[in-house]
């Protein structure tokens, strides 16, 4: 069913133009810090860990780096596992579930792969709690060249160097039960188009590369995580949120030719974690803990298999 969602900004059927974003923009009130809450533990980890910083975001008044994580013994000889969160910044454990990974585990993987790790995509949208940046532009649909996101076009050149030795991307994210109720509802004001209710699954679930599947190394993931908190079940569908469910919690896209993070690097084993932490089976820890489980099974897996 199709229906004219209500949104407060804009006249339905019609794209937005400037004055839309500006109202738009003028409504996004910071909730948190991302000096407190992120910049400060990644700094933090700069005893154990390289910290660089790959670029800067100047919305306004308001700038952050933009930093990442290496290996100190970073080895050409190795491969490398991409890690990346926080791409949409309302997505809480994607930053700190690659923070948790950084600090308890990655230095197990010392002298087996290369790690890079990008915890906070979107600071400016971490601390306004929202999906797009401050220009309207979601940066997961905008990993491609001439991105109108810088979020997304400084990642790329971070990871361009390296694009063709990794062997592992997992980027990690959440689906909320604000994506119903706020931003899939402003998405289609933005783009002058009807708002299709959908449904918020209950739980953990991946997506695979359409064009490259891999479903034992999502298998592996999959399995890692049901210790951790419980997998999200299909419809009446056969779907989680509109897509066929092709195995255990795991649909696809097409991550390339969708601009997605995912599928910005040449590695043979790609996924995009989904936590689901409205659940009242779900902490804030256990999302946490999730994600960095699936971080530690996706290199475990892409390491005991690197020929696939």
């Amino acid at each position: 069913m199709t229906v004219q969602a209500f949104y407060p900004i804009g006249i339905p059927g019609q794209p937005w133009g400037e004055a839309e974003q500006g109202e738009w923009l003028s409504r996004q009130v910071r909730h948190r810090s991302f000096d407190a809450e992120v910049r400060g533990k990644i700094e933090g980890l700069g005893s154990r860990f390289d910290v660089v910083q790959y670029g800067e975001l100047n919305y306004g008044a308001d700038s952050y780096p933009l930093l990442a994580i290496r290996s100190r013994d970073w080895n050409e000889a190795l491969p490398t596992a991409l890690v990346t969160g926080g791409v949409h910044g309302y997505e809480t454990s994607g930053v700190h579930g690659a923070l948790e990974f950084v600090d308890l585990h990655a230095a197990g993987y010392a002298g087996k792969v290369n790690l890079l790790v990008a915890p906070c995509i979107s600071p400016w949208a971490y601390e306004r709690i929202h999906r797009w940046n401050a220009n309207a532009i979601d940066p997961n649909r905008s990993f491609r060249d001439d991105s109108p996101a810088h979020e997304s076009a400084a990642l790329m050149q971070l990871v361009a160097p390296v694009r063709d030795s990794v062997l592992v991307h997992i980027d990690l994210h959440e689906t909320t039960d604000s994506d119903e109720s706020e931003f899939r509802p402003a998405l289609a004001a933005r783009d002058g188009k009807p708002f299709e209710p959908g449904e918020i699954p209950d739980g953990f679930y991946l997506v695979d590369d359409s064009e490259d599947p891999q479903p034992g190394f999502q298998q592996a993931v999959i399995a890692a995580v049901e210790k951790v908190t419980h997998i999200a079940p299909a419809d009446d569908k056969g779907e989680i949120i509109g897509s066929t469910v092709v195995a255990h919690g795991v649909i696809e896209y097409a991550l390339r030719k969708l601009g997605l993070c995912a599928g910005i690097t040449n590695a043979r084993y790609k996924t995009t974690t989904e936590v689901y932490p409205d659940s009242p089976r779900a902490t804030p820890e256990q999302c946490n803990a999730a994600q960095a489980a699936a971080v530690c099974a996706a290199i475990d897996y892409a390491l005991a298999h690197p020929a696939g």
